[in-house]
């Protein structure tokens, strides 16, 4: 049975104790070392939801499951906690995400930044993930990362190559102004 762990957080823990700890909020494992997530205030979360909402609405069209704060092993020694993720339905359902998801999202807290969050966006990127949103609730700015790089959004529809997945920034955005 999981507990809530007693353990200073700089103290190198096995994978197997990671996955059998309960973290309130969770965290990643990188390496034997727990990494805390910066999490969100009030727009993080707003943003956060209405994203996953905006993808969960279309999941059936779409032949996909979206789930947030899902542990994802990217490596043997590495699990990320994805603010949203998009798998194929065809995939076996996991406790842990095991396989490449078709997308991650990323919704930056006040103490996130891009420089951080980059080595977040490789291990999923490493992991066989084609594309990484972040989204910016502070400049209002969508992030989209793949292997050849970062490109920079403040309006328009994203998209994941070779699915029907897409998103419209400025509708997803609108969510701060309610």
């Amino acid at each position: 049975m999981a507990t809530t762990h007693p353990t200073p957080l700089t103290q190198l823990i096995s994978v197997e104790e990671y996955l059998n700890t309960t973290y309130r909020p969770d965290v990643d494992y990188v390496d034997g070392e727990i990494e805390e997530r910066n999490l969100g205030e009030f727009d993080h979360g707003d943003l956060q939801a209405t994203i996953s909402g905006m993808l969960r609405d279309r999941r059936e069209d779409w032949g996909v499951r979206v789930v947030v704060e899902t542990r994802t092993r990217v490596s043997p020694t590495r699990y990320r906690i994805p603010d949203v993720c998009v798998l194929s339905a065809a995939l076996e359902r996991e406790r842990i995400i095991t396989h490449p998801p078709l997308l991650c999202v990323e919704v930056l807290s006040p103490r996130d930044t891009l420089k951080a969050m980059r080595k977040r966006v490789q291990d999923f990127l490493d992991m066989g993930v084609k594309t990484v949103w972040i989204f910016d609730p502070a400049t209002r700015i969508a992030h989209v990362c793949t292997a050849s790089g970062m490109t920079e959004h403040k309006r328009g529809t994203l998209r994941v190559e070779g699915t029907k997945i897409r998103l419209s920034i400025e509708e997803a955005f609108a969510t701060l102004d309610e």
